[in-house]
């Protein structure tokens, strides 16, 4: 079998691999096997300088490509990615409907959906006024006023 062919299989089991699992960490190998294998198609490019080039492109991805993939796709601690309200957690929105402190009642719009709202230091927030979701608490998002 040739080399290039080892490379883009092993690419393939990583992506699959890479499914079950998280962090991202084996999609930046099989970023490196592709590169080794494109390598491998090229006549007269021997193995040895494939194996540099599946190393030193893994290393570029992991430095590069992971930061930007882990950002984007929220990885909370311990990187698990994180769904549903624990994704609202750092997200900013707007204050819809005046929070007041003593009724725990407003509404804000945090990624085009609307929620009830609460202020985390018991202090009235206006429509309008950009806020910062600092936790969730069954269907309301606490919230914190922007500076």
């Amino acid at each position: 079998m040739e080399a290039w062919l080892i490379w883009f299989l092993a690419g393939i089991v990583l992506v699959v691999a890479e499914m079950f699992t998280a962090g991202f960490w084996l999609a930046c190998l099989a970023v490196g096997c592709a590169a080794a294998g494109l390598l491998g198609l090229i006549p007269f490019v021997g193995v040895t300088v494939q194996t540099i080039a599946f190393a030193a492109t893994s290393l570029a991805s992991m430095i590069g490509l992971r930061p930007l993939i882990v950002r984007r796709f929220q990885l909370g601690p311990g990187g698990d990615v994180r769904t549903g309200v624990d994704a609202l957690l750092g997200k900013t929105g707007i204050v819809l409907e005046r929070i007041d402190p003593r009724a725990r009642v407003g509404r804000v719009k945090v990624e085009g959906e609307d929620w009830r709202g609460a202020s985390v230091d018991d202090t009235a927030i206006e429509v309008g006024a950009r806020v910062t979701v600092i936790q969730v608490d069954g269907t309301t998002l606490v919230v914190e006023k922007e500076s």
